[in-house]
C-alpha cells in the first residue's frame, strides 16, 4: 500500500494548490483584504456580459494611410524630378499605387533610375515601392512589406494613442488589446452608454496650423477651403502646413478672463516654440487657422508674436473645450479609427446572468449526483467527489491563468459537469463487466481502469479538436467557453483516472480478493448480456437519417436560419419601456426615417427587441442610428431603459461566417485525421459521415424551433461535434477490441454484440449530460438558448447516431474494405511480432 500513500499525498497536495488557487473567488472583501497582493488578484475576472459594460472593437482606417504615403512619396519624386530637369505631365494616384507620365521618351530610364534610388532611401535602406514603366510612365507600387509594416506601426500607435486617451478620461481599469492585423479592442467595465467614449476614440485629432491665403496669391501657393468648425462659413488657406499639432507638450481647459467663455490654452515644446515664435513674428496682422480633422476651430489675427503658448477659442462649449484639451494632451492618431462593432451590457442584466447561470448551474449539478447516486449507490458518491474536485481545479486553473468568466464560459462548466461524469460511467461499467466475468476487487479495478483509459483518452482529445478550433476562431464570450471546456476535460482526466481510481483502491483495501460489487439496472444489465440485435434496422436507421438530413437541408432553404447580428449586421437595441405598444415605437421610429427597424415584443413587461440594419459602405457600425433611435424611444417613455446594445458592422459579420464555415471543416477534418492514426479509414469515415448528419439535423432544429443562430450556437455545434464523436469512439473502441479478439466472427454479430455492451454507458452518459443542461435549457432564457436548445437536441441525435447510423455505415464501409481483401484493422506491434516469430 506504499504505493497507494505515496499517491494519496502527491494527489492530495495538486488537490490542495488547486483549491487553495480558486479560493480568493469565494472571500468577501473584508477577508480578502487580509491576503498578500499577489494572492487577492488570483481570481477569475467577470467578462462584460456578467458585470456590466461596453465593449468596442474599433479598426484603423489603413487605406487612408496608404494614401497619405502616396502623397508624400509623389511629392518627393516630382520634387527630384524637377531638380533633374526631367519633364513629365499630370500625376495620378489610384488605390493601387502612382502613375505619372514623362514626357520626353529619352528621359523616361533616367527617371525610373531615379525613382529606384528613393524606393530605397530610407534609414536601414528599405525598399519602399517597386518602379515599373509602361508606355513612357512611370509607376510606382508600395512593397508588401513596407504596407505591412506601416500598417503595424500605425495600429502600435493607435493602441497608445487609445490608452492614453481612455487614462486621462479616468476610466476604471479598461481593457485595451489589439486583435487582428488591424483592430483594437476596447472593454470598458461599468460602462453603460459608451457613447462619448466612442467619439473620442474616433476622433483622429490631427491638429495642424495654416495660413490664410493673401488676397493674390504669390509663387502659385496651393491653397484649400475648409469649413468652420462652430460657424458656417468656409476658409481659403493655404495648403502648406505652417505647423504640425505635434509640437503640443500640453493642453487645459480653462476660462477666458475677459468673455469668460471656455477656451484651451496649449503649450509647445521647444521646437514648436522655435518655430511659432518665428513664423508669428513674421506674419503680425495674418490670421492663421487652427485646424482640427479638416475643420477650422479659429482664425485668429496675430497682433504680435507668439512664444511657447497660445490660447485656442471660437464658441466651443466647455465639454467640447475640455475633450479637444484632452485629445490635444492624448495625440493625434495615425489614421482615423471606425468602431466596427459595439456591445453593451447592462449591470442589471449582469447580476441577472449570473443568477441565472449559478442557478441553472447548480440545479443542473444536483441532478447529474442525484442520478449517480441512485444509480451506483457508494461507487456513484465517489465519482461525484471527483467531480466536486474537477470544478474547484477549473476555477483554480482559470484564477491562475487570469481568465475571464463569461455567460458562455458558465455554460461550458455546466457542459463539463456532465462530459465528465462520462469517464466515471464507463470506469464503472468497464469495472462491472469484469467483476461480472468472475475476477477479484483488485483485478477488476486494475483491468477496468486499463481498458477504459485508451477509450477516454481517444474520446477526450477528439473533442479538444473541436475546443482548440473554437478557441482559434471564436471571439470575445465564445473563446471563454472554449477555455472552461479545455480546461475541463484536462482535469476530469485527472480526477476519473487518478483521484477517483485512489478513492476506489482505498474502499477495497483489505478486500482485495473478494468480488466488487457495484449497482446498476439490472434491465439494462440483462439486456446487454443477452444482446439486441441492432443491426437488423440498420437500413431502415439509415434511411431515417437520410430523411430527416434531407429535411433539415429543405428547412436550410426554406425558411432558413434565424440568423443573429453576429452574422447579418446592425444593431439590436433591448428596450424597457413600461406601458409603451408596438405600434407606438414604430409610428415614433419611423418619424424619424428608421423605418427599417423590425420590433419584436420580448415579455409582457414592456420588454421589446429593435433591430436596424446594417448600412451597407459605411466604414464602422452606425453609432449615429442607436443615439437617434435612443432619443426617439425616450421622446415616448423617458423612463425608458436600454439593457443591451449589439451593433455589428458588416465586415465583422462578414468575418464570423467565413470562421464559422472554416472551424467546422477543420474540426470535421483533424477528428477524421485522427481517428484515421488511431483507428482505421473506415471508422475515420463513419464517423465523420455520421457527425456531417447529426449537424445538419440540429441546423434543421435551428431553423424548425426558430432558435437564433449566432456565435453562440456556433460554439453548440463545435461541441456538438465533440460530443457527438466522444460517444463514437465509445462504440468504436470495443468494436476494434471485439475484432482482434475473435478476428473471424461475422461482422454484424460482432456489432451487435459491440453496441450491446456499450448500451448502459451510452444511456447513462446521455441522461447525465441532458440532465447537466436541462435546467438551462428551460430556465435559461434568451440569453443561452441558442446553446442549451440545440446541446439537448444534438444529445438525443448523437447518442441514437452512435447505434443507428455509424454503426451501419461502418459495417457498409467495412464490407467494402473486406472485397479489396483488407483487414478491418492494421496489425499491432505484437501481432507483427509473432508473425516473424513464425518465420522458419
Amino acid at each position: 500500500m506504499k504505493s497507494l500513500h505515496t499517491r494519496a499525498v502527491v494527489y492530495g497536495l495538486v488537490i490542495v494548490l488547486g483549491l487553495l488557487s480558486a479560493l480568493p473567488n469565494l472571500l468577501s472583501p473584508t477577508l480578502s483584504g487580509m491576503l498578500p497582493d499577489w494572492y487577492q488578484q488570483n481570481t477569475v475576472s467577470l467578462g462584460l456580459d456578467l458585470q456590466g459594460g461596453s465593449h468596442l472593437l474599433l479598426e484603423a482606417d489603413i487605406q487612408e494611410l496608404f494614401a497619405s504615403e502616396h502623397e508624400a512619396i509623389a511629392a518627393e519624386l516630382t520634387t527630384s524630378l524637377r531638380e533633374a530637369d526631367i519633364r513629365y505631365g499630370r500625376l495620378q494616384i489610384t488605390d493601387r499605387g502612382i502613375e505619372l507620365p514623362v514626357r520626353q521618351p529619352e528621359q523616361v530610364s533616367e527617371a525610373a533610375s531615379l525613382a529606384r534610388k528613393l524606393a530605397t532611401d530610407t534609414p536601414d535602406g528599405t525598399r519602399r515601392f517597386d518602379v515599373d514603366t509602361n508606355g513612357g510612365r512611370l509607376v510606382l507600387t508600395l512593397t508588401e512589406s513596407w504596407r505591412v509594416g506601416i500598417s503595424r506601426d500605425a495600429v502600435e500607435r493607435s493602441l497608445e494613442v487609445v490608452r492614453r486617451r481612455l487614462d486621462e478620461t479616468g476610466l476604471v481599469e479598461p481593457s485595451i488589446t489589439r486583435q487582428g492585423s488591424d483592430g483594437i479592442l476596447v472593454q470598458m467595465p461599468g460602462v453603460a452608454d459608451p457613447s462619448e467614449i466612442r467619439e473620442l476614440l474616433g476622433t483622429t485629432a490631427k491638429m495642424t496650423f495654416h495660413w490664410a491665403a493673401r488676397g493674390i496669391a504669390e509663387d502659385d501657393t496651393a491653397t484649400i477651403i475648409l469649413p468652420g468648425a462652430h460657424e458656417d462659413r468656409d476658409y481659403k488657406l493655404e495648403e502648406r502646413v505652417a505647423m504640425a499639432g505635434e509640437h503640443i507638450r500640453d493642453a487645459r481647459m480653462a476660462f477666458n478672463p475677459d468673455t469668460n467663455e471656455p477656451v484651451v490654452n496649449f503649450k509647445l515644446d521647444d521646437k514648436g516654440a522655435r518655430l511659432f515664435g518665428d513664423m508669428t513674428r513674421d506674419n503680425i496682422g495674418r490670421p492663421l487657422a487652427i485646424v482640427l480633422d479638416g475643420e477650422v476651430i479659429t482664425a485668429p489675427v496675430i497682433r504680435s508674436a507668439i512664444g511657447a503658448s497660445g490660447e485656442i477659442s471660437g464658441g466651443s462649449t466647455t465639454k467640447e473645450a475640455s475633450n479637444l484639451a484632452l485629445l490635444l494632451r492624448a495625440g493625434a492618431l495615425p489614421a482615423p479609427l471606425h468602431v466596427i462593432e459595439e456591445r453593451t451590457v447592462g449591470p442589471d442584466l449582469g447580476s441577472d446572468a449570473i443568477a441565472m447561470g449559478l442557478t441553472t448551474g447548480l440545479l443542473g449539478a444536483a441532478m447529474v449526483i442525484a442520478f449517480m447516486i441512485g444509480l451506483y449507490g457508494r461507487w456513484g458518491l465517489i465519482a461525484c467527489v471527483g467531480l466536486t474536485v474537477n470544478v474547484g481545479l477549473v476555477f483554480g486553473i482559470l484564477s491562475l491563468l487570469g481568465a475571464t468568466l463569461t455567460l458562455p464560459g458558465i455554460a461550458g462548466i455546466i457542459l463539463t459537469i456532465g462530459m465528465a461524469v462520462d469517464a466515471n460511467i464507463l470506469i464503472n461499467e468497464r469495472i462491472r463487466e469484469e467483476s461480472r466475468g468472475g475476477k477479484p476487487a483488485w483485478m477488476a479495478l486494475r483491468e477496468g481502469f486499463g481498458k477504459a483509459y485508451r477509450t477516454i483518452l481517444d474520446s477526450n482529445f477528439t473533442t479538444l479538436i473541436a475546443v482548440s478550433l473554437l478557441f482559434m476562431f471564436g471571439s470575445g464570450p465564445v473563446r471563454g467557453f472554449a477555455v472552461t471546456i479545455g480546461i475541463g476535460l484536462v482535469t476530469s482526466l485527472f480526477t476519473a483516472i487518478a483521484v477517483t481510481r485512489l478513492i476506489m483502491e482505498w474502499r477495497i483495501r483489505g478486500r482485495e480478493r473478494e468480488p466488487l460489487v457495484i449497482s446498476g439496472i439490472a434491465s439494462l444489465d440483462r439486456l446487454s448480456e443477452r444482446g439486441v440485435n441492432f443491426m437488423r434496422g440498420r437500413v431502415i436507421g439509415l434511411m431515417v437519417s437520410a430523411v430527416l438530413s434531407i429535411a433539415a437541408i429543405a428547412l436550410f432553404v426554406q425558411p432558413g436560419l434565424k440568423y443573429g447580428v453576429d452574422f447579418t449586421g446592425g444593431t439590436v437595441v433591448e428596450v424597457q419601456a413600461q406601458g409603451v405598444t408596438v405600434d407606438q415605437l414604430r409610428t415614433t421610429l419611423q418619424a424619424q426615417d428608421l423605418e427599417d427597424a423590425a420590433i419584436q415584443e420580448a415579455g409582457a413587461d414592456g420588454r421589446f427587441l429593435i433591430r436596424l440594419p446594417a448600412e451597407q459602405g459605411t466604414p464602422g457600425a452606425t453609432a449615429e442610428q442607436v443615439a437617434l433611435l435612443k432619443a426617439s424611444v425616450t421622446s415616448v417613455e423617458p423612463t425608458a431603459e436600454f439593457p443591451k446594445v449589439d451593433m455589428v458592422g458588416p465586415k465583422v459579420s462578414g468575418g464570423f461566417s467565413d470562421a464559422t464555415i472554416l472551424a467546422i471543416l477543420l474540426a470535421g477534418a483533424g477528428m477524421l485525421a485522427y481517428l484515421w492514426f488511431r483507428f482505421e479509414s473506415h471508422f475515420a469515415w463513419a464517423a465523420t459521415l455520421t457527425i456531417a448528419l447529426d449537424l445538419t439535423k440540429t441546423i434543421g432544429f435551428f431553423a424548425l424551433a426558430g432558435v437564433e443562430f449566432n456565435l453562440t450556437a456556433v460554439a453548440a455545434l463545435l461541441a456538438l461535434m465533440g460530443y457527438s464523436v466522444n460517444d463514437k469512439v465509445v462504440v468504436f473502441d470495443r468494436i476494434r477490441e471485439n475484432i482482434r479478439k475473435t478476428p473471424d466472427r461475422p461482422m454484424l454479430e460482432l456489432l451487435n454484440d459491440s453496441i450491446s455492451s456499450t448500451l448502459t454507458r451510452t444511456v447513462f452518459t446521455s441522461v447525465t449530460t441532458f440532465l447537466a443542461l436541462l435546467p438551462m435549457g428551460v430556465a435559461g432564457g434568451a440569453a443561452v438558448a441558442s446553446f442549451a436548445l440545440p446541446m439537448l437536441f444534438g444529445i438525443v441525435i448523437g447518442t441514437s447516431s452512435s447505434v443507428f447510423v455509424a454503426s451501419p455505415v461502418l459495417y457498409y464501409l467495412g464490407q467494402q474494405r473486406a472485397r479489396k481483401g483488407l483487414a478491418q484493422l492494421r496489425p499491432t506491434a505484437e501481432e507483427i511480432r509473432r508473425e516473424l516469430e513464425l518465420i522458419p
